[in-house]
């Protein structure tokens, strides 16, 4: 699969946006990912409710690519990284121990989301740190809802936000990431996760579409 990204300034620091829905800082070599929510598709089979498989491999697919790529020293998920107690499955954990095991030497931070919470903690064979919102990592706060802290620029995820494409007879909505004064919302990294009603940039805000492998920035 080939990839896109775009190398952009954001609150004075250089930031990678990737087109597989996550953001890099080459000086930290962290990479940051929001709302994976893996297992959604077992947790809707196992509730009755016939879904495709396959979400998890994708996303476990695009993790490896990203780590391929940027060659990250941390992965940091803002939340959401399981999305309910079903994803505890043992195809989910089977597929998430394999994947970890690839990727032994990696830190692995997970900022607590909404529905990591509801899901419960992950088993310790996964040797995922889990921490509280705000966490501060070299110039960011690292958080899953979207907020402002004082003195810091926000990195988080939840709102899932998107951007809705329009032409003289139809319309599309695509993921995409939106930077303001004082926080930035990443899209959902998930294969199977809905989006935000899209909306206009506010002023001041730098807002990019993800679109067909490539990062473009909207203009204003």
């Amino acid at each position: 699969m080939k990839t896109g990204s775009l190398t952009v300034e954001i609150a004075g620091q250089a930031l990678v946006l990737s087109s597989l829905r996550a953001v890099f800082d080459p000086l930290l070599r962290c990479l940051f990912v929001a709302d994976a929510h893996f297992g959604k598709d077992a947790v809707f089979r196992a509730r009755g409710i016939p879904v495709p498989v396959g979400a998890t491999a994708d996303n476990l697919l695009r993790l490896d690519l990203l780590i391929r790529e940027f060659e990250p020293v941390m992965l940091v998920f803002l939340g959401d990284l399981l999305h309910a107690r079903e994803a505890h499955s043992a195809e989910t954990l089977d597929a998430l121990h394999g994947w970890r095991a690839r990727h032994a030497g990696l830190r692995v931070v997970l900022v607590e989301g909404n529905h990591d919470r509801h899901a419960g903690a992950l088993p310790d064979s996964m040797d995922v740190q889990c921490v509280q919102e705000p966490w501060r990592i070299g110039p960011w706060v690292a958080c899953h809802f979207p907020q402002t802290v004082e003195g810091a620029y926000v990195l988080a995820g939840h709102v899932h936000p998107v951007y809705r494409v329009t032409t003289r007879v139809d319309s599309v909505r695509v993921p995409c990431f939106r930077f303001g004064a004082g926080g930035g919302v990443l899209p959902a990294f998930g294969s199977f996760t809905g989006g935000a009603r899209g909306h206009e940039p506010v002023v001041g805000e730098k807002v990019f579409l993800v679109v067909e492998r490539r990062v473009i920035a909207v203009r204003s």
